[in-house]
């Protein structure tokens, strides 16, 4: 009797040791599919619908969806695209971030890629009156614009602004380009998702200013394009007016506020803009409007010699180039990773991405 008693002690315990397992099992999957999926990039959410069928129906819902739009904000890698190439990706992590069809031929027609912001691409056709695109690279969805009310050149100086909102469940997006104006600067025409139609601006910027029209960065509620002559055109979107400031080197976003990046002999330059109303202010004023930030690069990472350019700059990653070859360098960690090599197709135009799933 007592042996009987012993192993049925030993039957339960073991029974409640699986009880217990199976809690604790199922209270960790929740935790993750909880408050952790939305954090993941959509390359690996894609392979985590394979999980359990819980997962794949939740990812797929439009309010996941509208969550990890709002909660993954890293940079996952860039399309490069030469005027003579489609697109091709380069991803930061092959196994974390990618997409499905890196040439974008899921768009109408061949296109070329013009901006970016926050998982969305800005795309430009070929045909036509060359309409403009709204995709999602990571899901294949699409947007066509309609045509503008303005000439915007045959090589466009627009900016995609996607700013994730945890209020706004549709995706809400603008894009905004500067383009000659007959009075000899510049005017500002800008499209909304809300309002499906374009608007140009009453702000006309007057000098003699020549803007490079692929360098737009957008960040705290203004526009900026590089100029020649070591000038920038600064377009803030709700107040519709322009200034200029003076700068030099690829345009970036560093912290959340505007720079500039440029290699100086062995160091990166970054130059960061701590106030974006300096010009404005009252003369002799003693608020400084740049910062200034350098790094040194470790030179055996780099074949022959340092990077020739600074492609990119976003947040802490910047994009090098030394010939054909690309490099990262992480700002914080100060650590340099070579991407890999451009073809002889010409020289390569990157656009920064985010790995999202947003909806459009």
């Amino acid at each position: 009797m007592a042996s009987k008693i012993n192993m049925d002690k030993g039957k339960n315990a073991t029974v409640f040791m699986k009880s217990s397992n199976n809690k604790i099992y199922m209270e960790l999957k929740d935790i993750i599919r909880e408050h952790a999926l939305q954090f993941l990039p959509a390359k690996s959410l894609l392979r985590c619908r394979g999980v359990c069928r819980d997962w794949k129906y939740l990812i797929a819902t439009p309010f996941f969806v509208h969550n990890q739009s709002y909660s993954f904000r890293n940079l996952s890698g860039f399309f490069s695209q030469s005027s003579t190439s489609e697109p091709s990706f380069i991803s930061l992590n092959p196994i974390a971030y990618g997409v499905p069809d890196p040439s974008l031929s899921f768009l109408p027609e061949p296109v070329d890629i013009r901006s970016s912001s926050n998982g969305l691409l800005c795309c430009q056709g070929h045909s036509g009156y060359n309409p403009y695109y709204i995709c999602n690279p990571a899901t294949k969805h699409w947007h066509k614009l309609p045509k503008p009310n303005n000439d915007h050149g045959s090589d466009p100086a627009v900016v995609l602004i996607f700013e994730p909102s945890i209020l706004n469940f549709a995706a809400e997006y603008k894009l905004v380009c500067a383009f000659p104006s007959e009075l000899d600067g510049y005017e500002f025409e800008i499209f909304s998702s809300c309002d499906k139609s374009w608007k140009t601006s009453g702000e006309i910027f007057l000098g003699n200013l020549k803007i490079l029209p692929r360098s737009g960065v957008y960040t705290n509620g203004i526009v900026y394009w590089a100029g020649r002559n070591n000038r920038i055109l600064a377009f803030d979107l709700s107040a519709e007016r322009s200034q200029i400031h003076n700068g030099h080197g690829t345009l970036g976003v560093m912290d959340g506020k505007f720079c500039t990046a440029s290699i100086l002999r062995q160091n990166l330059s970054v130059q960061l803009l701590s106030n974006a109303y300096a010009n404005t202010m009252q003369m002799y004023s003693n608020i400084k409007a740049w910062e200034s930030h350098l790094f040194t690069l470790d030179r055996s990472v780099f074949a022959e010699g340092y990077p020739e350019e600074v492609s990119l700059l976003v947040n802490d990653t910047v994009i090098l180039r030394k010939g054909k070859a690309l490099y990262s360098y992480n700002l914080k960690a100060k650590e340099t990773k070579h991407l890999g090599n451009e073809s002889d197709d010409g020289k390569r135009r990157v656009v920064p991405y985010v790995n999202s799933l947003v909806d459009i």
